[in-house]
């Protein structure tokens, strides 16, 4: 089977939840019996020097890649205030990527073309016009509820008019084009309810982030240390910053309080000013780093305080594949089923929080129990050939109904 994978950005290096998804569900389907071509966006604000192709993505066929300008350019953004046209989206228009798609599609057949996200939606038209392919939507989230979160959360009057506004020409978007897809991929069951609720009619399947264990060594050596706690994440993705400022202003004060050395490690690549210039006790702003695995494998505990996003958290995932006790909210555990203080803790106030790290100090040599259950659990829910092998099976059905028409 011949598959076309559309990004909007490169998915290297494999650092971010979105780079993770796509490519452990490229390499599945390459695994299952798929062909796989990559057409990715190189994009300003993920820019990738390539000058060879990565070992990490050497299951493609081919891989290429179209220079995009997509800054946030204060006078557009202006201009776009007066525009049906939803600025998220439009930032990822680019004449160039669709010269360069419709020479991939004139050059080759295609059975099926996965668009990564919502904002591949503009290219559906072309598409259509040079492809018989089956169009396939691989949503990462519902997109506009990320930032109806964002909204909510935000304090400035201002700002949080402007971001209102915007989500609502988002939300247009993503509704108008919902039925465009012949078979639409939600990462979650809840995603998927969200997505017919809004209208989605055509063929549908569940398909979360696939992890490959072989990737994932886990080192229960950290256990037998103090107690630390990792946060590891793009730090110039909005639902991440906004987190960290919550855990930094409501929690990380009573932790420190109650449980005076305990260290909180911060790592992540494009953090703004005010988290590079931290400069409190016990806290390490790490930056960016060499090896997320690496990281997460020297603390036990690993904080995902997220209070908007939407779809799956892909590091949740790996620092269960290596063991870890996951210390999350509500929001951050969504589309992952595990239970509460048995494969993972959830903690929605300050106060569960420091509850939670209170539990955790309390095991006495046991923690690493749970951390061995998470690994249990991510194998056996989240193995990526298999969910490579059902996504295989649900392009075979639709090419198979396609055919019938």
């Amino acid at each position: 089977m011949r598959i076309l994978q559309l990004c909007k950005k490169f998915p290297f290096p494999l650092k971010d939840g979105e780079s993770i998804a796509v490519t452990g569900l490229s390499r599945a389907l390459s695994s299952a019996g798929g062909e796989i071509t990559l057409l990715a966006m190189n994009t300003s604000k993920h820019y990738v020097e390539i000058s060879e192709l990565p070992r990490e993505l050497a299951h493609y066929k081919d891989v290429h890649t179209v220079s995009v300008d997509n800054r946030i350019k204060p006078w557009d953004a202006f201009l776009n205030l007066f525009s049906p046209d939803s600025y998220h989206v439009s930032r990822f228009v680019s004449d160039t990527f669709e010269k360069k798609l419709i020479h991939l599609l004139t050059e080759e057949d295609f059975d099926v073309v996965q668009l990564e996200t919502l904002y591949l939606s503009p290219y559906i038209p072309v598409i259509r016009k040079y492809s018989n392919a089956v169009i396939v939507m691989r949503a990462h989230n519902v997109e506009h509820e990320i930032w109806e979160r964002v909204v909510q959360n935000t304090r400035f009057p201002l700002k949080k008019i402007y971001l209102s506004h915007l989500t609502k020409k988002l939300k247009r978007f993503e509704q108008q084009h919902l039925n465009q897809y012949d078979l639409l991929a939600a990462i979650s069951q809840r995603d998927l309810e969200q997505f017919t609720g809004m209208g989605y009619s055509n063929a549908s399947v569940v398909i979360p982030i696939g992890i490959d264990l072989k990737d994932y060594k886990p080192d229960f050596r950290s256990y037998r240390r103090e107690l630390s706690i990792g946060f590891i994440g793009s730090l110039d993705w909005t639902p991440n910053v906004e987190g960290v400022r919550w855990f930094l202003d409501e929690v990380w004060g009573k932790l420190n309080r109650k449980f005076s050395n305990i260290r909180l490690y911060i790592a992540g690549r494009n953090a703004p000013q005010w988290i590079r210039r931290i400069r409190q006790r016990n806290i390490t702003v790490v930056g960016e780093v060499q090896s997320a695995t690496r990281f997460i494998n020297q603390h036990s505990l690993l904080v995902v305080p997220l209070l908007s996003g939407s779809g799956m958290r892909a590091k949740i995932l790996e620092a269960m594949a290596l063991g870890k006790v996951v210390i999350t909210t509500s929001i951050g555990l969504e589309g992952i089923p595990a239970k509460h203080r048995k494969e993972v803790i959830v903690a929605d106030t300050a106060e569960e929080f420091v509850e939670a790290v209170r539990f955790c100090r309390q095991q006495n040599g046991r923690l690493e129990l749970m951390g061995r259950r998470a690994l249990d659990f991510v194998g056996r829910n989240f193995d990526s050939r298999e969910i490579g092998r059902q996504l295989m099976e649900a392009y075979a059905a639709q090419l198979e109904e396609t055919v019938k028409v």
